[in-house]
């Protein structure tokens, strides 16, 4: 029987939650948002000039060009990816497959959305010629394609593009007219930094981009929302409230009230300034989150399943195509019940591909590292200081676990 979300809970209540580290909070950002647990007052729309200023270096460090002219902070990526694209208007083109919260934003605003196959090297970025064949195909059936949503260190995909397929991709959108926004959320969980090459399409394409980044993927806990975008510097005595992307995105996050809380602000203010306390945690965090991801690819692999390998952030995503015939004989047969079966077997979100934009029929599936880390604080404390935390008894009981959950669909 073909399983149903929960009574009260439609598809995009009962979506899934992105990756936590499971690392507890620092002690200094607790304490700075202590000490401003007395502020009653929001931040402006768009954000104050202190958290400006800090996401302002923040992307200098990373080569970017930027004043605090050119930021924008809201509560959360979602809200600030929903005033993007309505500050933009038009259609949207996006990868398949795609974070699980994109598509739902465009249907809030009554936007076609179109999703774009990927190239087999990678996800996050849609392949170029599939591109430029739907933007063409949009046009002939009266649409109006404006913008692209890409990710260069994806999720689900887990995968880092290619800095030549990124400069592919944007030169690509850029010549149909379109604007990219760029979602770098994950670029600070790379498994090794020196291995995988991410290249921000802001740097390719400086007047086209706007970059787009939550706190929550490396810097801050996911429960203080914010996030940060970065536009294209523009010369002021040319921008006006009809032209100024940046003006209209603040407009609708106004309407939205859609503002940081004060208490927050200097906290991640505090984040976004890099002190060595959260960047040593970040690239902790990255690297036991990397092991554990590679343990896990190992295991896909070993079951008969499809998996690329994963490159940044804390999850995996797994094609059980191969093992369409067990999984056919215990009633599954698309990645709804997919979803469903895994989930209940590993007592942990097994989230199916068709919450990022895959095809119902795909047996896809993204798996969290976090399950594998322990139950208790105690074990994910002790899963972050270990040398190898591969070699934790609770960390392998977890992923012999994993393991005996694919095997018996084979």
């Amino acid at each position: 029987m073909r399983q149903t979300a929960p009574e009260g809970r439609g598809p995009v209540r009962y979506g899934p939650p992105a990756p936590d580290t499971g690392f507890p909070v620092l002690p200094g950002l607790a304490g700075l948002l202590a000490a401003a647990a007395g502020r009653t007052t929001p931040e402006p729309p768009g954000g104050g000039p202190v958290l400006r200023e800090a996401a302002a270096g923040y992307w200098w460090r990373r080569g970017l060009r930027t004043h605090p002219e050119d930021v924008v902070a809201a509560p959360g990526a979602p809200a600030l990816l929903l005033a993007l694209i309505a500050a933009h208007g038009g259609d949207l083109l996006l990868p398949r497959p795609c974070p699980a919260w994109w598509t739902p934003q465009a249907r809030l605003l009554g936007r076609p959305a179109y999703h774009v196959p990927t190239p087999a090297e990678a996800g996050g970025v849609p392949d170029p010629y599939a591109l430029l064949e739907t933007v063409r195909r949009i046009r002939a059936e009266g649409g109006d394609p404006r913008l692209v949503l890409l990710s260069v260190a994806d999720d689900p995909t887990a995968t880092v593009a290619a800095p030549e397929l990124v400069r592919e991709a944007c030169e690509a959108a850029v010549a149909e007219g379109l604007h990219v926004i760029s979602d770098e959320t994950w670029r600070d969980t790379l498994h090794q930094p020196g291995g995988a090459v991410l290249l921000s399409p802001a740097e390719m394409c400086p007047d086209d981009v706007t970059v787009l980044t939550d706190l929550g993927g490396a810097l801050a806990p996911a429960a203080w929302p914010c996030a940060v975008a970065r536009f294209p510097p523009t010369d002021p005595s040319r921008a006006d409230r009809w032209t100024d992307r940046r003006a209209r995105v603040l407009d609708v996050l106004t309407v939205l009230g859609a503002l940081v809380p004060g208490p927050v602000a200097p906290a991640v203010a505090h984040a976004l300034d890099e002190p060595e306390d959260v960047t040593v945690r970040a690239r902790r965090a990255a690297a036991v989150h990397g092991r554990l991801a590679g343990a896990a690819h190992r295991i896909v692999l070993a079951a008969g399943a499809l998996a690329r390998p994963p490159q940044a952030g804390r999850h995996l995503y797994a094609d059980l195509g191969p093992l369409r015939a067990g999984l056919a004989a215990r009633g599954v047969t698309d990645s709804l019940e997919l979803e469903s079966h895994l989930t209940a077997r590993l007592g942990a979100p097994a989230t199916g591909g068709h919450r990022f934009g895959d095809e119902l029929g795909a047996l896809r599936v993204r798996f969290g590292t976090g399950m594998f880390l322990g139950a208790t604080e105690e074990e994910c404390a002790e899963a972050f200081g270990a040398l190898d935390p591969l070699e934790l008894p609770h960390v392998a009981r977890a992923l012999e676990d994993f393991g005996g959950a694919l095997e018996e669909l084979r």
